[in-house]
């Protein structure tokens, strides 16, 4: 969509701001929502001047492109709010986005079509919000950290988590285990099993690198750590501006391919 402008005696034409819509997937739990929309709320906030928008969609499901609604040609870009790219991003919204007749991310379609931004994480602001959330635990020299993830069947983004791992150790300045919810492994209840084993008596202290409550959290406090940080987003507390500044940015680099290619 282009409108126009008059600077003295020439016409600049000015290319309206692609809309922004915050896609997670799933039927998420009235805490889920509420900490996701908080997010998203956050996110309006600090750029009034896009149309920004959520959707919560089975990216496994054929209908996916129907779910995100009909593209009315002003544009829009996808910001997936996932913390590895798993199947959700790589195939079911990438193929959603495929049938819809845009690009995700390259090809035919820029001009007019939806794209698809990256995953969220691995991301230093991430890592910023998990050692916040940890040290409301009032984290000690002598505790054991293990990194709780969903976990994946998308080999990259098992290695994005333990990369994840590997920033927040450096941030904490500590080793990090990572142990997983589901699809990968260590399985989370095994990693924790090992650090007793290995050393016996200390604190293990769980870091969730998951987005809001919901099955995952709960399966991971029920693991058998000491404690369980809180996931990344809560249902009320405003969004980290850490985690607000991240989604601007994938939406912004899409904006900058998009000009790239003009």
């Amino acid at each position: 969509m282009v409108g126009s402008r008059v600077t003295g005696a020439a016409t600049e034409h000015v290319e309206a701001p692609l809309r922004l819509v915050a896609v997670t997937h799933g039927a998420p739990s009235s805490a889920n929502r509420e900490a996701v929309i908080r997010l998203v709320d956050g996110v309006a906030s600090a750029r009034p001047d896009l149309d920004v928008s959520i959707s919560f969609v089975d990216a496994s499901r054929s209908d996916v492109a129907a779910a995100l609604g009909p593209d009315d040609g002003t544009g829009a870009v996808i910001v997936p709010l996932v913390l590895s790219a798993g199947f959700h991003v790589r195939t079911g919204l990438s193929l959603g986005l495929d049938r819809r007749g845009s690009a995700s991310g390259s090809g035919a379609g820029w001009a007019t079509g939806t794209r698809l931004a990256a995953e969220l994480g691995p991301d230093d602001r991430i890592v910023e919000v998990l050692a916040e959330r940890l040290g409301r635990l009032r984290l000690a020299d002598t505790d054991a950290v293990v990194l709780a993830a969903a976990g994946s069947n998308d080999p990259r983004a098992v290695r994005e988590c333990f990369e994840t791992a590997r920033r927040l150790g450096h941030h904490l300045g500590r080793s990090v285990t990572v142990g997983f919810i589901a699809a990968a492994i260590p399985r989370l209840p095994d990693a924790i099993e090992m650090i007793r084993e290995v050393h016996p008596g200390v604190r293990v202290i769980v870091g969730s690198y998951l987005l809001a409550p919901g099955t995952f959290y709960d399966t991971a406090a029920s693991a058998g750590a000491d404690a369980v940080a809180a996931p990344l987003l809560l249902p009320d507390e405003a969004a980290p501006y850490q985690l607000v500044e991240l989604v601007l940015d994938r939406y912004a680099d899409v904006g900058a391919a998009r000009l790239e290619r003009a």
